[in-house]
Order: structure tokens, then C-alpha cells, then sequence
């Protein structure tokens, strides 16, 4: 099994997907005039503004569901193996995937509230929609729509319960193993997981609001206690910290593990862990009521920076500055060994050491904790992207309980990710992550290439802001912006 999935992972993530991701970052980001960096404070002023409504939720509820599921265990776990496998120099890669991707993620989040539907009282979008109504090729939204079912609602959920399986254990043990049809488990990983599908089971089944309501109170909290706890770490090795940036910056180029391992593994985390270009966020995205659709690209792109400059750089920084890592490229010997060679680099085994270091017998509970709500979260953000491609569906097909079913599938992939091993599961979340990011990056490159829409809603809102006017509008039709149809009937 494991043999496969590193057979079609080598074929998914090869370097054209790197230069892909990279390449339409920054393709973007000239064409918007690097609107990541001249929005910056409208970002953040954005972000604490708008109200939600009968339809849709706020842009910070909109963000806190984008933001559970780029925050997550690629944050933790995602990181250490992105230093394990391509050495510290990956950090850097991570942080230009991170610049280059808010601008991918204003585009393609935009996209998704241009072209957003109104379905059984909730707004509804994503690349499913905005492919079927901006390209007019409905058998690509096909394709997408499907790949998504099966990468959000089976292969992601396995690599964030896995993580939490895996914390839990670090900290209680095993408990004892027992034989199964599944295999030899542990007791620890058979209890975590019951828990886990049976909290997942209650909001899941409690719809939309529930899951942005659930998310917007643990996903700050959660993140803010991980960062303060980075802090203490960093400022208690303050000495130190020159030191690390620049073993990261010059490893980003003369690296230990080589060049092509250490941008390899810093993009494909990268956008594992803040999922610019990959089509998940635009899903959160097109559930916000705002005035205008540029605003929550300019949040979207906002969730960018928190969680692969803010959490994840703080979990890059307590790893290298406390020295708790090894550096083993696939394939080769250890290049780094600093901890025990039978460490899991594909897991939180270095973030817990790291903690642990430093607050002696906190690190394995407190990151256990940190991952268990950050996996958990985006679980619940995988479901409600999964939930929009099976809306999407059900436009053309009515299936009964296509929802019940997805809602089943998700709960028992989870319950399998938590007590099987982690190369498995994250190679399978690689393959899930890595069809997403072909299918809607190459989507939104011809969206822009066809008709610019998330560039003229750019430059509408521009006009509206220089303009200093106290209520944006967005008319669709004088932009020459065709099928916005939620935004016609809007201003109608």
C-alpha cells in the first residue's frame, strides 16, 4: 500500500507541481500588483468588520473555517517533516510559498464570492462553481467536484487524525494493543479515535453555523496560546535566534539535504499547511456575506500569513532553537542527528521534544492538546468542503442522502486515521492535496487568462476605496463579469 501511494505521489508532486504553485504565485501577484502587501491594513481592518446574515457568515466566521482547516497538523507535524526530510532550508520555501500564495488565495477566493449560489439558505461556492460559470467547462467542474469529494471526505481527514493519534500516544502510551481486523492497535489510538468521530458526528450533523460557530471561539484561542508559547521558548534562547534565521536563510540555498529537497519539501508543506492555490479556502470563502467580493479575497489572503508566517514560523523556530531535530533526506543517511534515529520525522514527535525542552513535562500534553484541536478543525473544514462539491452535485443529480453518506465516510476515515500508521496517511493527504492544487490552479489560470474577473473586481473595489465611499457595491454586469448571478439578483 505504501509502495503505491509513493508511486502516484511521485507523479503528482513533481517538480512541475513546485513550479506551478510558485510560478502562479508569482504570476499573481505582479498582475495584482502584489495586492498582498499594498492591502495590508485594509486586510486586518476587513477581517474585524462585517456582520453575517440569514444566508451567510461573517468574514471573521469565513475566516475562522478557512483558517481550521490551513491550521492544522501540517502546522505541527507538517513542519518537522518539512526540516526532517529537506532540512531547515524547507523553512524558507514555506515562507515564499506563504508571500506568493496570499496573492493565489485573493484570486481564487474572490472567484469563489463572484460566483457564489444561494442553496437551502446558505451561500454555497467554491473552484466547482466558479469553474462551471467563468471557463463554461462543466466537465472540468466535474472532475474537480469529485477529486474534492474524495481528497476532503477520505485522504485529508486520515493525516489530521493520525496526527492526534500519535500525540495522544506520545503522551499515555499505548495502553496495551489489541489484534484486529485492521491490525495490531492500541488501546490509545482505539479510544482517541472513538472520541474523535463521536464530537466530529455531533457538529457535523448540526450543519454550517454550527461548525463556524465551533471554529471561530477554538481556532484563535488555540492558535494565540501556541504562538505565546513559542515566544517564551524563542525569548528564553533569544541568543540563539540570529543564529537559526540564518542557518534557514543559507540552507534555503547551499542546503544540507540539497536544493531540490529543500524547496520540494518547504512548498509541498507549505501549501499543505496554508492551502493557497489548493481550492479550499475559496469554499469559506463563498459562505461570507459581504459588500463586495474583493473584500473577502483580501481576508482570505490575509489567512495566509497567520498560519504559515504567525504558527507556522513559531513551530520552525522552536524546533531549530532548540536543536530537537534530525535531517533525513528519503533515500539517503542522516545528514542532522541531534534526538534518537527512530523519532518519526512524519509526525509531532520533534514540536513535542521542543516544547518539553523547555517547559519539562508540559510539551507532549500541551502539543497533544494544540494538535488535537487544530486536526479536529480542520476536519470540520474539510467536511463543509466536501458538503459544498456534494451540493454542487445535486444541482444536476439528486441523489438521496448524499449528505448522510458523505457525513458516515468522513467520521470512518477519521476513525481509520487515527489508528494507522502515519506514512500511510500522509501520503495518501499528499495525493489529495497535490489533485486539488493541478486542478484549480490550472483552472483559475485560465479563468484569468479568459476574462480577468477577480482582477476587475480588484480594480472596482480600488475605485470604491480611493473614492472613500461608506458602502461598497459590486454590479457584475457594468465589470462585463458574465453568470454572477447571487450578485445580479442582489443588487436587483
Amino acid at each position: 500500500m505504501k509502495e503505491y501511494v509513493d508511486l502516484v505521489n511521485g507523479f503528482i508532486w513533481s517538480s512541475a507541481l513546485i513550479y506551478l504553485c510558485l510560478g502562479a504565485g508569482l504570476f499573481f501577484s505582479i498582475k495584482t500588483r502584489f495586492v498582498q502587501v499594498r492591502y495590508f491594513r485594509e486586510m486586518y481592518k476587513l477581517l474585524l468588520s462585517g456582520r453575517s446574515s440569514e444566508h451567510g457568515i461573517s468574514s471573521f466566521q469565513a475566516l475562522a473555517v478557512s483558517l481550521s482547516g490551513r491550521v492544522g497538523t501540517g502546522n505541527i507535524a507538517g513542519v518537522a517533516a518539512a526540516i526532517g526530510f529537506g532540512g531547515p532550508g524547507a523553512v524558507f520555501w514555506m515562507w515564499v510559498v506563504a508571500f506568493l500564495g496570499a496573492s493565489t488565495a485573493y484570486v481564487e477566493s474572490t472567484l469563489a464570492q463572484i460566483y457564489k449560489e444561494e442553496y437551502e439558505g446558505s451561500y454555497r461556492g467554491g473552484p466547482a462553481y466558479y469553474i462551471e460559470k467563468a471557463m463554461g467547462q462543466k466537465w472540468y467542474a466535474w472532475i474537480f467536484a469529485i477529486a474534492t469529494i474524495i481528497a476532503c471526505g477520505v485522504m485529508l481527514p486520515m493525516v489530521q487524525a493520525n496526527g492526534i493519534g500519535e500525540a495522544v500516544q506520545g503522551v499515555f502510551g499505548t495502553g496495551g494493543t489489541v489484534n484486529t481486523a485492521l491490525g495490531e492497535l492500541s488501546y490509545a489510538k482505539i479510544y482517541t479515535a472513538t472520541g474523535i468521530v463521536l464530537l466530529l458526528g455531533f457538529i457535523i450533523f448540526g450543519g454550517v453555523k454550527r461548525i463556524a460557530h465551533f471554529t471561530q471561539v477554538v481556532v484563535p484561542f488555540m492558535a494565540l496560546a501556541y504562538i505565546l508559547i513559542s515566544l517564551v521558548i524563542i525569548f528564553l534562547n533569544i541568543d540563539q535566534l540570529p543564529g537559526v534565521f540564518m542557518l534557514i536563510i543559507n540552507d534555503a540555498f547551499t542546503p544540507m539535504a540539497g536544493f531540490g529537497a529543500a524547496i520540494g519539501w518547504g512548498v509541498k508543506r507549505g501549501v499543505y499547511s496554508n492551502e493557497a492555490g489548493q481550492g479550499t479556502g475559496p469554499h469559506a470563502a463563498a459562505a461570507a456575506e459581504v459588500e463586495h467580493p474583493a473584500q473577502q479575497g483580501l481576508v482570505q489572503a490575509f489567512s495566509v500569513y497567520i498560519d504559515t508566517l504567525f504558527v507556522c514560523s513559531a513551530t520552525a523556530f522552536m524546533i531549530l532553537i532548540t536543536g530537537v531535530y534530525n535531517v533525513h533526506p528519503e533515500g539517503q543517511a542522516f545528514l542532522v542527528q541531534n534526538v534518537a534515529q527512530d523519532v518519526i520525522i512524519n509526525g509531532p514527535a520533534f514540536t513535542q521534544m521542543a516544547v518539553d525542552s523547555v517547559f519539562v513535562g508540559v510539551g507532549k500534553p500541551f502539543i497533544a492538546i494544540a494538535l488535537f484541536f487544530f486536526a479536529f478543525t480542520t476536519t470540520l473544514a474539510y467536511y463543509f468542503i466536501a458538503e459544498n462539491n456534494i451540493y454542487w452535485i445535486k444541482r444536476t443529480f439528486h441523489v438521496p442522502g448524499l449528505a448522510f453518506m458523505l457525513k458516515v465516510t468522513i467520521m470512518t476515515a477519521t476513525f481509520y486515521g487515527t489508528v494507522k500508521a502515519a506514512d500511510i496517511a500522509w501520503g495518501m493527504g499528499d495525493i489529495g492535496v497535490g489533485l486539488m492544487a493541478w486542478l484549480n490552479i490550472i483552472g483559475i489560470l485560465i479563468i484569468f487568462f479568459m476574462s480577468k474577473p477577480a482582477l476587475k473586481a480588484l480594480e472596482d473595489y480600488e475605485e470604491q476605496y480611493k473614492a472613500g465611499v461608506e458602502k461598497y457595491t459590486f454590479d457584475p454586469e457594468k465589470l462585463g463579469i458574465k453568470n454572477a448571478d447571487q450578485w445580479i439578483s442582489k443588487d436587483k
